[in-house]
């Protein structure tokens, strides 16, 4: 099992798959990109596959989420889902992806055994998503979105960032088109994870204006606590139900209390947080041979360090020097 000294044990784990993304997010990375990790430094599939079965088999992980960077953009995604589904015992599977190359690999994915996928998507207006990604793909996300649906990737759950100037008038109509679609909308407040290190607290858009924003339209009531568990999003029934909406307050609502997840970055490093300043290296333990049991160790010793919150709330915040795309969200 994977324990920390505040009682914590890690059951999810999130595998960052490539630090490439085929988007420019303003809130992720520059428009210029950034310096991708060389190929020798990102796991192989072999290693990715071998660290989730040490995961799985050993220490106690139920649930497994491919994430990026752009998770699509690996070649042997497929491949990976379809090994790591024949596990024994077999982990829930899923994938964060921002929805552009899922027309095309949805079918495929489904087959291969994911279960489900996250879509980033922050907007309804081309123009805006545009702004926002620094690319032209709105119509890619969407008809991805419908191909994950079709697959049977369900629940398609959401994930929309509002900005200030840019989106932040869109909540009510976001959950509308995800009501309609029969997607499950999840909020998540800008975290500080942009490469340029340009995130400000003030004048961020909270978990409250978010709610404030779609009471206007909506009727919410809280989803009973115990149906949350350690699920980061805070959800409300929309409309008396069955509908959903979620909303991620990693900022100004942390849910560190109840954390459960460990994180495997594409060259092979442990962190234990998302926030987190320090990394463990086991591609350096995979690579020199090492058994089972010593990788194992390592990762037990690294999460038995966990810290008892991100540091959000400390106004003395260190932002990780890594960005989001090179640690998975």
């Amino acid at each position: 099992m994977l324990i920390d000294t505040f009682g914590r044990t890690a059951t999810d784990l999130r595998v960052s798959l490539t630090d490439r993304c085929n988007l420019r997010c303003t809130y992720c990375m520059p428009e210029e990109g950034l310096q991708w990790l060389a190929k020798p430094d990102l796991l192989t599939d072999d290693e990715i596959v071998r660290l989730v079965r040490i995961a799985v088999t050993d220490l106690g992980i139920t649930e497994v989420r491919f994430t990026g960077g752009e998770p699509l953009l690996r070649p042997g995604l497929v491949g990976i889902v379809e090994r790591v589904a024949a596990l024994e015992p077999r982990p829930k599977t899923s994938l964060t992806t921002n929805g552009i190359g899922l027309r095309r690999t949805a079918p495929a994915l489904k087959d291969a055994g994911l279960d489900r996928v996250n879509v980033s998507l922050d907007t309804l207006r081309p123009e805006v998503f545009k702004a926002l990604t620094r690319r032209d793909r709105h119509q890619d996300v969407l008809d991805g979105l419908a191909a994950a649906r079709e697959a049977g990737l369900t629940p398609v759950k959401v994930n929309a960032v509002l900005m200030p100037g840019l989106n932040d008038d869109e909540a009510p109509e976001l959950l509308a088109w995800a009501v309609d679609h029969g997607y499950e909308l999840r909020f998540i407040e800008q975290m500080p994870l942009d490469a340029q290190h340009g995130w400000k607290r003030e004048g961020m858009i909270t978990a409250g204006d978010i709610l404030e924003a779609l009471r206007t339209r909506f009727s919410l009531a809280p989803e009973d606590d115990s149906a949350r568990g350690s699920a980061p999003a805070e959800r409300w029934v929309v409309d008396g139900g069955p509908h959903r909406v979620g909303v991620i307050a990693s900022v100004t609502r942390p849910f560190c209390r109840a954390c459960d997840r460990t994180r495997l970055t594409a060259d092979g490093q442990v962190r234990t947080c998302l926030f987190a300043t320090e990394e463990t290296d086991l591609r350096a333990a995979l690579r020199s041979d090492a058994p089972d049991e010593e990788i194992s160790r390592i990762w037990r010793q690294a999460m038995w360090g966990k810290k008892a919150g991100s540091g959000l709330d400390d106004p003395s915040f260190l932002q990780p020097e890594r960005p989001m795309s090179a640690i998975g969200g």
